[in-house]
């Protein structure tokens, strides 16, 4: 029978959002301060929806998420200071306090309205400063796709 854990949970001042989570399966230890989430996960967030077989998420003291963890087939469609993402790979990780996304092993990332497209074994991007980072496989390169735009010259 399928347990929908419809968890609201508070991603701090800057983030005071409604957070729902839906698996499967769940479990919780407050001694661990974590909650885990199995079988067919689906996380919403606003218009931000995550997908896994599984997704760990890690409390504080106050019972505020430090860190969300989507494993097994993860995929998201997020938005990241008003750009819409597609990212997956084997791991997922999103801290909701310094406002990081990692996905690690088989990373792609995919700007959506650019069309820009980068593969790697680490993507890090951080929402505050605005920067990227991209890490490969040994022996293997990073690849980054991007559309050039056509600009017509008018003849004088």
């Amino acid at each position: 029978m399928r347990i929908i854990g419809g968890l609201m949970l508070s991603v701090g001042l800057l983030l005071a959002e409604q957070v729902e989570v839906i698996a499967d399966k769940f479990n919780a230890t407050e001694a661990a301060q974590k909650a885990v989430f199995t079988g067919n996960v689906k996380v919403t967030k606003g218009t931000d929806v995550l997908t896994s077989d599984v997704l760990t998420i890690f409390f504080n003291a106050q019972k505020e998420p430090l860190k969300y963890e989507a494993s097994g087939n993860a995929k998201g469609n997020i938005t990241m200071n008003a750009i819409r993402y597609f990212a997956k790979g084997k791991l997922l990780t999103y801290d909701p306090n310094a406002l990081v996304y990692t996905v690690q092993g088989d990373g792609f990332l995919h700007e959506i309205e650019t069309d820009r497209k980068v593969y790697g074994e680490l993507i890090t991007v951080d929402q505050t400063t605005g920067s990227y980072a991209v890490d490969s496989k040994p022996n293997e390169p990073v690849k980054f796709i991007f559309q050039m735009n056509k600009q017509k010259e008018e003849a004088q």
